[in-house]
Order: structure tokens, then C-alpha cells, then sequence
């Protein structure tokens, strides 16, 4: 029906000697049939449009007809365009239904356990009451089959480190992202490699906090920062190692990051690719001045002394404002933080997550690559999986709360101002064609960290662990001699 249509309603009652036509202008409500109590009679209210294909003659709003022949004609007519009309609404309703039950084109009426959803060498664990899916490659399995590698890996030399790799994912990632490169660095380091889906995203189990909260001794959300940092320590212990590389791809080069501040004396390496890490502006250092004593020969004067009490009066009254309007912020902040943690955790916050990724999931994988023809059905298969899990919606919803509170409770300094505080060696990469994550990011990044390294990969979108497989692998290999093997390398590379 177009929008600039008239719409018409008429009220169509079947008499013995014709039908009686009247206009309908108070009612909306299209295709109504009614049978009267008292007798057999059908009163049918139609909407229709102008253009509909039968004509009215006469005028007034009770208008009478009262040929037989032309009124049971007409009824007729009407008839079956009420019909027609009505099989079409269900042909709209059925469509509507269909679209919902799709979501990023997987189907949305039967979702499963995650378990379900497994791998042949995906495995399961319990961490503090959440079975974590993870894989895990040792560098012995490439002799077993080197059909499984191409040329060029079966040859990779191993570094022999001692030191296993920790993969961490993205935001809406999954160990799935590093199917690539996970076999070529446990051949690469000599050493076990293992990536895990963190809460919220690929088979880890879902969990719902909002109805699990209420009790008084509240477990540790799962959808939480700390949850994540927690679960890279511990499985620095399943693999029995005193210490382990870290790689974080995006948001979860937070997590590697957060994880070297809880415990830097467990974390021999960061790689951060793509890192989601905003890195602070240069900053020009300050100089204090307050020891001068130039004018020490004016301080006995009287006219000195009263300045320096009036200064530090207006000093005072100055900082107590400051503190006020501070203090201010930070309650609005937190009343605001509060109403938004309660919208997300309604019906309406998970439809529109539901929306977000039926309309913009797909195109998100596609925008990541510098090359989105590369994007096969494969891979957006791989980052769909997820959306087959029980709760996939709920857990996202969660996600997005438990990082929304987490300024509330922080007592530390802002990520930032500690990035100068990191000692062990860095090694950051990027695509020179990030339109997720800026190139320049990256760069300003590398000069907040001491003696990081940049890598900078031609043409590479968000992606180099996927995109650009081999010259990843060169880049952490060129990295990891120097760190590990005292090769002497340039801070700053472009891999074509």
C-alpha cells in the first residue's frame, strides 16, 4: 500500500434486497468479518485504497443501494478482494517471521549447547564454574602428519623457547581466528600453543548474571575484565609453565595487557596485533620550578608575603572547586552508568544486539580484511558459529554491561599513564590498512611502551593472523630471536 494512498473504509451489510454501503471514517481496522448474534447476516469492514479495482456512484455517507443483481455483484467483488488481501497479510507474516528467525543468516529456532557445536579437536574445561572451549597444538604434531602443512611450514625452524604461547581473541572472535597460524607457532616456538573462546564469544559456555546476582556472596562475573585475566593465568598453570607468551589480537590485547599488570613475573613476552589499546597523546613533561629561589632577596618584603597568602588562598578556594565539580562528574557519571546498566538489562537491549548483528555481523568480517574478496563462506561460517549457541544474545548483552561497570569499581590508574611500566619485551603489529583499528594507533602505541616493536604489514586490514599468514609468522619469528635470541633488529618494519 503506498503511503500517499487514500485509505478508505466502507461497511458492507448483505440485506435481503441489496447491500447497504456506509463510509467508515472512525474505524482503522482493516478486514474485519462479524456475524451479527441474532442472524446470519456478515458485516465486513474493508480497507482499501483508491485504486482498487471497483467504483462507488452516488454521494453521502449512507448512500443506498438497492439493486439486487449490482449489490450481490459487488459483494462479491469485495469478497474476494478480502480474501486476496488476506492472503497476502499472511504471506507478510510468514516473511516477517522467517527474517526473525534468522540472525546473521543462522537459523534462530533451534540453538544448541555449545558442546554440540565442538570440533573434533576442541576441548573443554571448567573455570570457576564456566566450561571454557579451547584448543591446543604441540609442536610435536607436525611430525606426525606434514601433509597438514604447506611447504614452507613443514621447514619451519623451531626456536626451541621453552616458553608456550597464550592466544587471545577479539571482540566477536573465537579461537576460530587463529585456526591459521596456531600449528605454525607451536612449530615455530618449540613449544604448546593454546587459544580459549572467553565468555560471551565462540563455544565457552553462557552464563546469565542478571538473575544469579541477587545472592550475598557474589561469584566473579565471567563476563568481566578480571574473569578474562584470571582465566590467561590459569591457563599458564595448565600448561604447566612458570611463565608464557602472551598474543592478543584487538580487544583481547587488553586482556594480555591486564593480565602482564596482575602478574608480570608470569608473562615473558606480549604480542599485540591490532592492539584496541588507545594510546595517549605525547605529553610534554613539566618542569618544576618550585625550587628556584631567584627571587629569594623579595620574600622579607611585606608586599611579597602578601601575595604569597592571597595566592594561596585563591590556590585553595580554586583546587576546592575543582574537587567539587570533580566529585559532581563522577556522580552523574555513576547515576548515568546505573540507568544505562538497567536498560541493558531488559528485553530491548538483547533485541537490539539481535539487530545489530543480523544487520551489520557479516559486513563487520567483511570490512576487517583489506581484501574482503578473501571473505569465503568458511570463514564467515567460522564467525557465525556462535550465533547457533543457547544464550548467544543474553551473553553478549552481558558482556557489554560488565565492561559499561567496570570504571565504577576501579581504583587503579588509567591504562595509559601505565604503559611506561611495562618491562618485558613487546612486539606490536599492524595492518597498514586498518579500518577498524588506525595504523597510527599502533605507532603511537610502540612510543608509550619502552622498547617495543612495531611491525608495520602492506597491504593488511585487522586481520594479520588471517590475512596475511606468512608474513605474520616472519614478523613473530623475527621478534622472538631478538628477544629470546639476542638478534639485534630495527624498531620500526614494514613486511611487504
Amino acid at each position: 500500500m503506498s503511503v500517499a494512498a487514500m485509505v478508505f473504509q466502507y461497511q458492507f451489510q448483505h440485506i435481503p434486497n441489496g447491500i447497504a454501503i456506509s463510509r467508515n471514517t472512525q474505524s482503522r481496522q482493516p478486514y474485519k468479518v462479524f456475524s451479527h448474534p441474532s442472524s446470519g447476516h456478515r458485516n465486513l469492514t474493508l480497507a482499501t485504497t483508491v485504486p482498487h479495482a471497483f467504483s462507488l456512484s452516488g454521494s453521502g455517507a449512507g448512500a443506498q443501494y438497492s439493486s439486487a443483481g449490482s449489490g450481490l455483484g459487488l459483494f462479491k467483488t469485495v469478497e474476494r478482494i478480502f480474501r486476496q488481501s488476506e492472503q497476502y497479510g499472511e504471506l507478510v507474516d510468514t516473511g516477517r517471521n522467517e527474517r526473525k528467525k534468522r540472525i546473521a543468516g543462522v537459523d534462530q529456532e533451534e540453538l544448541l549447547d555449545p558442546k554440540q557445536l565442538a570440533d573434533p579437536d576442541s576441548c573443554f574445561c571448567e573455570f570457576q564454574g564456566v566450561e571454557i572451549h579451547h584448543k591446543l597444538y604441540e609442536p610435536e604434531s607436525r611430525f606426525l602428519d606434514n601433509s597438514l602443512y604447506g611447504q614452507h611450514e613443514a621447514q619451519t625452524p623451531s626456536l626451541e623457547l621453552g616458553l608456550p604461547m597464550i592466544l587471545l581473541h577479539g571482540f566477536g572472535a573465537s579461537v576460530f581466528s587463529w585456526n591459521k597460524v596456531m600449528k605454525r607457532l607451536a612449530s615455530l616456538t618449540g613449544s604448546k600453543v593454546l587459544a580459549f573462546d572467553r565468555p560471551a564469544f565462540g563455544l565457552t559456555s553462557r552464563h546469565n548474571t542478571f538473575e544469579t546476582q541477587s545472592s550475598d556472596a557474589k561469584p566473579l562475573n565471567p563476563y568481566s575484565m578480571a574473569f578474562s585475566v584470571l582465566a590467561t593465568l590459569y591457563f599458564i598453570d595448565f600448561l604447566a609453565a612458570q611463565k608464557a607468551i602472551l598474543v592478543g589480537h584487538s580487544a583481547g590485547s587488553l586482556v594480555a595487557v591486564d593480565a602482564y599488570f596482575e602478574a608480570p613475573e608470569r608473562i615473558a613476552a606480549l604480542i599485540l596485533v591490532a592492539p584496541a589499546i588507545l594510546a595517549p597523546r605525547a605529553i610534554p613533561k613539566v618542569v618544576d620550578t618550585k625550587g628556584d629561589g631567584s627571587d629569594s632577596n623579595d620574600q622579607g618584603k611585606p608586599q611579597f608575603k602578601l601575595f604569597e597568602i592571597l595566592h594561596k588562598f585563591i590556590k585553595y578556594v580554586i583546587q576546592s572547586i575543582i574537587q567539587m565539580m570533580k566529585r559532581m562528574v563522577d556522580m552523574v557519571n555513576s547515576l548515568y552508568k546505573k540507568a544505562l546498566l538497567s536498560v541493558l538489562r531488559s528485553a530491548f537491549a538483547v533485541m537490539l544486539v539481535r539487530m545489530i548483528i543480523d544487520k551489520f555481523g557479516v559486513a563487520a568480517v567483511r570490512t576487517a580484511w583489506y581484501d574482503s574478496k578473501q571473505v569465503d563462506e568458511h570463514i564467515i561460517d567460522g564467525y557465525t558459529k556462535p550465533l547457533r549457541t543457547k544464550g548467544w544474545d543474553k551473553a553478549l548483552v552481558e558482556f557489554t554491561a560488565a565492561m559499561l561497570a567496570k570504571g565504577e569499581s576501579e581504583t587503579k590508574p588509567p591504562l595509559s599513564k601505565r604503559l611506561q611500566e611495562i618491562s618485558c619485551p613487546v612486539l606490536i603489529v599492524t595492518g597498514n590498512a586498518d579500518r577498524i583499528v588506525p595504523s597510527w594507533n599502533a605507532e603511537r602505541l610502540s612510543r608509550a611502551i619502552p622498547h617495543s616493536k612495531l611491525e608495520v604489514i602492506k597491504n593488511c586490514g585487522h586481520l594479520p593472523h588471517e590475512e596475511k599468514v606468512d608474513e605474520f609468522v616472519r614478523v613473530v619469528e623475527k621478534f622472538l630471536q631478538r628477544a629470546f635470541g639476542g638478534l639485534e633488529e630495527p624498531s620500526l618494519q614494514a613486511v611487504t
